[in-house]
């Protein structure tokens, strides 16, 4: 199966259908043919239970085949770790084409609870849900969206799952404010690895703030580099099965059978694994290597920032220049200049930014997932 989403532009569903090789299409409950030649045989899908096409915004969308097997191995794993129970009632406002509503939707399924799909997100869409709802699966764009209208009565929440992007210091400490009952499992993982490779867990919320947590059940990783900081790498017996007629490319995503993330990430001293950037979002300032989450998490830290998101911008002079996008507190007025000096206070001078934009909302992707190129695009918006 390869899930589509239903507003998909007719040239993604034709690239879709053309790349997968796929004969029909499910809608609305009506099996259409869409191609009269079946595909050539294909042995990576023996077993395969999935096609998910990436989104994209890290590269070409790549068709990751899952394996039914390893599929639902890991949703056992995941089980393990979750504990969902037949009363649970489980509001997902993700969308079905990427593997986090999947996996979330299909354990729910699994384990006999009430599945509550949400359709397109908006801050009023999900509120009335969340008044019975014990377990919420989301990402930590739609929670700011939330949280930034107010109150969230949510009193039978008691698991929040997240992830995709940075919780932020910000985030996570309103969140234990207004729902001090509800534990969030702050998640981190690839649809090429089988996804949830590690886990910030509620009871380590506040010691290991601003990582990943560590591994999941059956997952290994090392981090790959001379220095402090390097690649991570992971080795999972859940990931994929291969990208789809492309086996060449899926040779050069492992390195000794680890995947290759492209997250670059620094083992702490307490054990908690923390993502510094990304290895093609370095940012290459004037010959200094720069990365975007380092400058995020520094500006999140100003009591006025609620949310931050760097990104380099092509620059005559320095090759790339430092821009960031923020949104602001409420009630909490700041200009571009002050944000900079409090950088300047606070780390060397070549990772001060060279501009701030102030934003209502970060761009985002097809996922809701922040996205760096927004800030490029915002850039050349705003450049003279």
């Amino acid at each position: 199966m390869v899930p589509v989403h239903e507003a998909a532009a007719p040239a993604t569903f034709a690239a879709i259908a053309a790349q997968s090789g796929a004969r029909f299409c499910l809608r609305d409950g009506v099996l259409d043919l869409i191609a009269d030649d079946p595909p050539p045989a294909r042995p990576l899908l023996r077993g395969a239970a999935l096609v998910v096409f990436t989104s994209g915004s890290t590269g070409t969308p790549k068709g990751v085949v899952l394996g039914h097997a390893r599929f639902a191995a890991k949703l056992d794993a995941l089980q393990a770790l979750l504990e969902l129970t037949p009363g649970d009632r489980v509001v997902l406002p993700l969308q079905l084409i990427f593997i986090f509503g999947l996996w979330v939707a299909l354990l729910s399924l699994q384990t006999g609870a009430r599945l509550e799909l949400v359709g397109k997100f908006t801050p009023a869409t999900p509120l009335p849900r969340l008044d019975r709802a014990t377990v919420f699966a989301t990402v930590p764009s739609m929670l700011r969206t939330l949280f930034g209208q107010g109150a969230v009565a949510a009193p039978h929440l008691r698991t929040i799952l997240t992830g995709g992007e940075g919780l932020g210091a910000h985030l996570s400490g309103e969140i234990a404010r207004q729902l001090p009952q509800a534990g969030v499992h702050d998640l981190y993982g690839l649809t090429e690895t089988g996804s949830c490779d590690f886990c910030l867990r509620p009871e380590d919320a506040r010691s290991g703030r601003g990582t990943i947590g560590t591994p999941t059940r059956d997952v290994e990783f090392r981090i790959d580099g001379a220095g402090e900081s390097g690649e991570l790498l992971i080795r999972s017996p859940f990931g994929m099965l291969g990208y789809l007629d492309n086996p060449g490319l899926t040779d050069a995503a492992f390195l000794d059978g680890h995947f290759r993330t492209g997250d670059v990430a620094r083992l702490r001293a307490d054990g908690f694994v923390e993502i510094v950037g990304r290895i093609k979002e370095i940012v290459s300032r004037g010959g200094n290597k720069i990365a975007p989450a380092e400058i995020e998490l520094l500006l999140s830290a100003h009591p006025a920032v609620a949310q931050a998101l760097c990104a380099g911008v092509p620059d005559p002079r320095l090759g790339e220049a430092l821009h960031v996008a923020v949104v602001l507190r409420a009630g909490h007025p700041a200009g571009a200049e002050e944000l900079k000096a409090w950088c300047r206070a606070r780390t060397e001078r070549f990772k001060v930014p060279d501009a701030i934009h102030l934003v209502d909302t970060l761009p985002t992707g097809p996922t809701g997932k922040a996205l760096r190129s927004g800030v490029r695009a915002l850039a050349e918006l705003k450049a003279p």
